[in-house]
């Protein structure tokens, strides 16, 4: 069957991020093992049977949605035979609505987390919107003080863009890069948040571990991850009436279907909406 690597699935899959090109290589490797040959002999009915085995299994619906996916790229683009794929048809997934933290919640977060790096990290994924794969590959030449942005380079969808950079945002910054050029923990030039070795980036595990460590500080109950914060973010702008199209810039989302999931969980915007049963006329 021979080794499949990220060329094997095409130079637009080796185009791609890193996590895509891996899950696009792994979900090949999935249908090698359970045809035990190349995977570019499948037949409509070996994709078939392979997507049985993978319900049968209890592959989860994002999981067997993300291998038709690769598949469907596998053998559009790389063994150039669309038509394999036609009658493999995704599951349907079902809708579920992020946890939002509250302002108060958020502040407490920041302030538990157990060092001025984190605490700093924290600071930066909620006000400005980022996911915290966007966070550890911040260096500090992206930091544009004259125009109040940060420079986001090669994003989801390997797209750059600009973040807001707000003037609390922007002190938190530089007192954390004082104490860490100070400390000799930040190179010219370098990672704005390194790890142990300034040379390598701080990792988005060790930022998730971080945060969960000061939501049980903070005797946080929701259930708490970095992108939590991204979702506070949007949520919290929406209920301060920012524009949602303005949102969706921010955020860097291509489909504003994306953005609208933060009207279903901005409270203070439905405790604003008068209901019509208070405006009946009475009796």
């Amino acid at each position: 069957m021979g080794e499949f690597t990220c060329r094997s699935v095409g130079e637009f899959g080796c185009r791609s991020g890193p996590r895509t090109q891996e899950g696009y290589v792994r979900a090949v490797r999935k249908l090698a093992a359970f045809l035990k040959r190349s995977p570019d002999t499948a037949t409509v009915e070996d994709l078939r049977a392979f997507q049985l085995h993978l319900v049968d299994s209890g592959t989860s619906p994002f999981t067997l949605n993300a291998t038709l996916t690769a598949l469907k790229f596998f053998f559009d683009v790389t063994v150039r035979s669309p038509n394999l794929m036609v009658g493999m048809q995704s599951v349907r997934l079902p809708q579920k609505l992020p946890v939002v933290l509250s302002r108060e919640e958020v502040a407490k977060l920041i302030a538990a987390a157990s060092n001025l790096k984190h605490q700093t990290a924290l600071a930066l994924a909620y006000g400005a919107g980022l996911r915290v794969s966007e966070v550890v590959a911040l260096k500090v030449g992206d930091i544009d003080s004259q125009r109040m942005t940060l420079r986001i380079e090669q994003a989801k969808g390997r797209k750059d863009r600009y973040a807001m950079l707000s003037p609390l945002l922007l002190q938190r910054l530089r007192t954390w890069w004082r104490v860490a050029h100070a400390q000799g923990k930040m190179l010219p030039g370098g990672w704005l948040f390194p790890g142990l070795n300034p040379v390598e980036p701080l990792t988005p595990r060790q930022l998730n571990r971080a945060i969960h460590d000061a939501a049980d500080a903070a005797h946080i109950d929701k259930r708490v991850t970095m992108h939590s914060l991204r979702h506070a973010f949007a949520t919290h702008l929406l209920e301060q009436k920012v524009d949602i199209r303005v949102i969706q810039v921010m955020l860097g989302h291509k489909k504003l279907e994306t953005t609208t999931v933060y009207a279903h969980v901005a409270t203070e915007v439905l405790r604003e909406v008068v209901s019509p049963l208070e405006v009946l006329p009475a009796p």
